[in-house]
């Protein structure tokens, strides 16, 4: 999942790809760290709000830096960089600008999917940013904080040689990141398969994105469904390997996660971003990672799904 092209998707599966996959599992411990602190703006750099920084929790105030937990395979959104341990990415940069309206350094630190909201409910992590959809089920657990819009999208290989069609994939190999709403996403298919008549969808799932996408390139699986921007950008990195099959569908916002106890300071996190929207920090950020089109107007905490 990362940034070379064409002749690599065995350079995404062996070089680009293998940086944030081997990435993210050697920095599992946490060791990838970056800094707010130069974070561009409109005005050339994202100033400390006092207003904002007063409402920080005690222990944010004293550390100066906020953890947070990210599952860097999932490009552009978040992945590991050329250097094989600094946490890029779209979520990476406009998270970075509102921990600098905090006066706040970032510490980002690689975990699996699945276990971000646990390490943000048990203390591990002071926050979670890893392209969550917003969902009742997780609001019980977190408050969440919208600041993008994305659907989901079905990408095969190009000239779609295995005739998929996300409205009937039955009997097809489908690849699939582990504890993400597209496994809610294809059961649901399946099951509708089985009901017809007709054989299940086979579900290959992998904990990394960037192994997902290979293996649609490889030919192990013959789709995968990921969400949009993430599904988009792999179709650009493969240099006409793969391709979108359908339309974008199901479209939701994404949430920073923030401990269920910090509803104030869920709400500070929703005023930043507010606040990077007026100057023009957050378009900037989207700009630059082609997702313009996420866009959302209005941040909220725990907004109805």
């Amino acid at each position: 999942m990362l940034r070379t092209r064409a002749a690599a998707f065995a350079a995404i599966a062996a070089t680009s790809l293998a940086l944030s996959a081997c990435g993210s599992s050697s920095l599992g411990t946490g060791s990838g760290t970056t800094s707010s602190s130069s974070t561009p703006s409109s005005s050339g750099t994202v100033a400390a709000d006092p207003s904002l920084v007063a409402k920080l929790p005690a222990s944010l105030k004293s550390k100066g830096t906020i953890t947070i937990g990210v599952d860097a395979t999932y490009a552009p959104n978040e992945f590991i960089g050329t250097d094989g341990k600094t946490v890029e990415g779209m979520d990476v940069d406009l998270f970075n600008a509102v921990a600098a309206k905090f006066g706040l350094k970032t510490d980002w630190q690689p975990a699996s999917f699945d276990s971000i909201i646990l390490g943000v409910t048990s203390g591990k992590y002071d926050v979670g940013v890893s392209s969550f959809t917003i969902n009742a089920d997780r609001e019980k657990q977190v408050n969440m904080v919208s600041y993008f819009n994305a659907g989901t999208q079905w990408v095969a290989q190009a000239g779609n040689p295995k005739n998929v069609d996300p409205n009937n994939a039955c009997g097809l190999k489908v690849g699939v990141q582990k504890g993400t709403v597209q496994i809610d996403d294809l059961t649901a298919k399946s099951k509708a398969c089985v009901s017809a008549g007709k054989k299940p969808i086979t579900m290959i799932i992998d904990a990394d994105q960037s192994k997902v996408t290979a293996d649609v390139v490889s030919g192990k699986a013959d789709a995968m469904l990921a969400d949009s921007p993430v599904g988009l950008y792999a179709v650009k990195q493969t240099g006409g390997q793969l391709a979108a099959v359908g339309d974008i569908y199901d479209a939701a916002p994404y949430g920073f996660v923030v401990p269920k106890d910090q509803s104030d300071f869920a709400q500070a996190i929703a005023d930043a971003l507010s606040q990077l929207a007026s100057d023009g920090t957050y378009k900037s950020v989207l700009d630059t990672w082609g997702n313009a089109s996420g866009a959302i107007t209005s941040f909220a905490v725990n907004p109805t799904p």
